[in-house]
């Protein structure tokens, strides 16, 4: 068999202290520490405790060219080899494995080939794959304190502004004049207080998927090379961003999941579900922030990163701007649903394995940055929401 290492590593020590309680009785320092040393592999998405030994070979098998197991573990000892192909952080060439484990060796490869296949930024593609939540929840550690639990847990916050020069060297600006684009800015807020019963009529809901996230035209830029325009920037025109639509009331359109094309705006039936699943998958969706799950229709933003890494290949700030062109798409429509008369929202705190298992996606390709939505507002304010006053 030949073999080589994963395409990504990282490697990490974490250090455990605990009571020495030798150190202790005989009058020295109470505290020990324990270093441990955890490897971050992108295509696995999981750590993995690795010993120095196990490290060695790590640091000696390279990640391009393949190499005789046989002589690695002359090198290295047969016991590190067997646990690091176990384990995934090396890839051998050959389905077999040990044990008859060879589903599981072919598994490894061909996720270590999808990330190589995708140019990702090494340091880029493990902060996605180990910052991805699953089954977050309430009673799992998602938690919101309030601004006074937090003053008192940590003091009160970092100032609202700063100021970088003296007040008297400041230069005064004049007060904008009203425009027409100001009623829709000031109008707009992030809705926590929806309407449960409300239906999102479809001439709405289609004007908001079409203005945020259609193509408003297209353009062959090379033999093959198709950008489209439309309403928000994106990083060389490339709009990498998908749109999957959670449908939950939406006239006309059984409630499920969907993938919104952009060019031909049409909703592409993905899976069917009653209004009881929508419900606790929208809230599985959000991490059981209970006061987004009444909005009639969520939009979950995933990227493909082989549009944009097409183009900015292991680029530094490729994944950067992945993030701002989410940004821009949920503003776009935000602002639409203001002016459709409903408040909207936007979170990144969701459950992105979740949102991958139901929608068919896979980390390494697609990447879940956020979910959006939006709805009629109830009249309540079970929630605080921050609305502009005059």
């Amino acid at each position: 068999m030949l073999i080589r290492r994963c395409a990504v590593l990282f490697l990490e020590p974490r250090e455990d202290l605990d009571i020495d309680w030798a150190a202790l009785f005989a009058g020295d320092g109470a505290l020990g520490a324990n270093i441990r040393w955890m490897a971050l592999a992108a295509h696995l998405g999981e750590e993995v405790e690795v010993s120095l030994e196990e490290m060695a070979a790590l640091g000696g098998v390279g990640l391009t060219l393949w190499q005789e197991r046989g002589d690695c573990e002359q090198k290295f000892g047969e016991a590190a080899i067997a646990r690091l192909l176990q384990t995934g952080l090396l890839i051998g060439d050959e389905a077999g494995g040990d044990g008859g484990d060879g589903s599981r060796h072919a598994h490894f490869r061909e996720r270590d080939e999808v990330l190589r296949s995708q140019n990702w930024r090494p340091l880029s593609a493990t902060a996605h794959m180990f910052s991805r939540w699953g089954d977050m929840r309430v009673d799992k550690g998602m938690q919101f304190p309030s601004f006074e639990e937090l003053v008192v847990s940590y003091g009160t916050p970092p100032g609202p502004a700063i100021e970088r020069a003296a007040p008297a060297d400041a230069v005064a600006l004049p007060v904008p004049e009203r425009a027409r684009l100001d009623d829709t800015l000031f109008q707009r807020y992030t809705g926590r207080n929806f309407d449960g019963a409300a239906v999102l009529p479809l001439a709405t809901a289609a004007r908001l998927l079409q203005r945020a996230f259609g193509a408003q035209g297209e353009r062959e830029m090379a033999p093959g090379a198709f950008v489209l325009k439309k309403l928000s920037p994106s990083a060389g025109g490339l709009h990498p961003v998908e749109a999957y639509v959670l449908a939950q009331r939406i006239e006309g359109v059984a409630s499920g999941l969907y993938h919104y094309h952009p060019v031909r705006h049409v909703l592409e039936p993905l899976a069917a579900m009653d209004t009881t699943q929508t419900a606790e998958l929208a809230m599985r969706m959000v991490a059981d922030q209970d006061w987004f799950i009444d909005a009639p229709m969520m939009v979950v933003l995933a990227a493909r990163v082989e549009r944009n890494f097409w183009k900015y290949r292991n680029h530094a700030k490729a994944y950067r701007a992945l993030l701002l062109d989410a940004g821009h798409l949920s503003q776009t429509f935000y602002l639409l649903a203001t002016e459709a008369g409903m408040p909207a929202f936007v979170t990144a705190a969701v459950n992105e394995i979740d949102i991958e298992r139901v929608f068919g996606l896979d980390p390494l390709k697609d990447m879940v940055i956020a979910v959006c939505g939006c709805g009629k507002a109830s009249g309540a304010q079970d929630t605080v929401e921050m609305r502009y006053e005059p």
